[in-house]
């Protein structure tokens, strides 16, 4: 195989791996969930696939159950569950009204009841109960998004504009209850912190939200900030949680399909959050300065890199990623550079990521395009697809962050 044959099976083989039918499967091994009624609520983009799964093994012991997700993202319909699709990253009115199923769903239950609580990267905007105007919520968001926050800064800020967020969704379920499984989309696996912890007790503080608007000079309303200044439950006694999946399974899947093929192969990390386009100038160097190797290698990095918007294109953290590697990579042979988002999805875009080689450079220079005032623009997508360069894996149906890789075929 040639070497994009080859970081196309590495795709397609790392993200079945991570797929959330097994892990939905452990951790429900040996739950009978045998006192009360059991309802299911699952937020997030993996939130189909999961639902899916827990119908698949508990069958007619499920009541009823909500199920939010992305548009796009509903493949078909769940025995005694409602699926909705809503807008993400900027929630949107149907965001709203699956949320709100599911706050119905979970009203006035009984202390033998118990919410099988499906969670996923994304809920932060699928899962949503704004405080404020649903126009200040999207005006939050999209400076949040557009500032270089990271995710933590950014879902300090979201859980504390939110009636379900920052462990209130749990509150809101009590006395019942809540059985918590999730695919973790932030590094380190911050439970408070994923999908802004609908159903965990809240680690930040409200001075540490006041700094983030401080440093990033953000411009929130006076009822924004009001909200800001007040605290969360730091203490829930009804929840149980266990993570089922993560960016570590993502690199350590992405690191056996590359030995598969030949490769030695390296997990450089699996806390990358740096600047997209910082991240790919470090691959594409790791890239050249292993170019004497006789062998194949390969270096993994994991994780969630930041796009700091400057322009009006369209593109995704990982498309920039790749083609700020190949400006390092321009003219080697048999090298190449991939990110793919595990979701499917990068930023507004229908890709789930960038790939380039060693000739990636020049057939841009043919076609007048320069790598350097495309990253400006942020307008990577465009500059991909005249290289047949765009990932496109459609929605996967999970969400455990990035991941990124050097190839070095011999």
């Amino acid at each position: 195989m040639g070497i994009r044959q080859d970081a196309d099976y590495i795709i397609k083989e790392s993200i079945k791996s991570v797929l959330p039918d097994e892990a939905v499967i452990r951790a429900l091994k040996g739950k009978t969930f045998d006192t009360g009624k059991l309802y299911v609520v699952a937020a997030g983009k993996a939130s189909w696939q999961m639902a899916k799964t827990a119908s698949e093994v508990l069958g007619d012991r499920i009541e009823e159950g909500v199920v939010c997700t992305k548009y796009d993202h509903v493949k078909g319909e769940i025995p005694q569950m409602k699926c909705f699709e809503g807008g993400h990253p900027i929630p949107d009115k149907n965001s709203y009204i699956g949320t709100q199923a599911a706050l119905d769903l979970a009203a006035n239950l009984k202390k033998d009841d118990t919410v099988l609580f499906l969670l996923s990267g994304g809920g932060s905007a699928l899962f949503e109960k704004s405080l404020v105007s649903e126009t200040e919520l999207a005006n939050v968001t999209k400076q949040l998004l557009e500032c270089g926050a990271d995710i933590s800064e950014i879902n300090t800020i979201r859980k504390r504009l939110s009636a379900v967020k920052g462990g209130k969704f749990a509150k809101w379920c009590e006395p019942a209850h809540v059985y918590c499984i999730v695919l973790s989309d932030v590094i380190g696996d911050p439970l408070d912190m994923i999908a802004s912890g609908p159903a965990y007790p809240d680690s930040s503080t409200s001075e540490q939200a006041l700094q983030i608007v401080e440093k990033y000079g953000l411009n929130f309303s006076e009822e924004t900030l009001s909200l800001l200044k007040e605290e969360l439950p730091k203490d829930l006694h009804n929840v149980e949680t266990i993570i089922a999946g993560n960016v570590k399974n993502l690199c350590t899947s992405a690191k056996e399909a590359c030995e598969k093929l030949g490769y030695h192969t390296v997990i450089l990390t699996d806390e990358m959050t740096c600047q997209a386009k910082e991240a790919g100038s470090f691959l594409g160097a790791i890239a050249r300065s292993h170019q004497d190797s006789g062998k194949s290698l390969a270096f993994i990095a994991g994780g969630e890199t930041v796009v700091c918007i400057t322009g009006k294109g369209k593109g995704g953290r990982n498309q920039e990623i790749a083609l700020a590697a190949a400006e390092k990579i321009a003219g080697l042979k048999d090298t190449a550079v991939f990110s793919v988002g595990s979701d499917g999805t990068d930023g507004p875009t229908d890709a789930a990521g960038g790939y380039v080689d060693g000739t990636t450079k020049e057939i841009l220079q043919k076609k007048d395009i320069d790598i350097f005032q495309v990253l400006k623009d942020n307008d990577a997508y465009h500059a991909l697809e005249k290289t047949n360069g765009l990932i496109i894996t459609g929605a996967t149906g999970t969400n455990v962050n990035d991941v990124a890789v050097v190839l070095i075929k011999r």
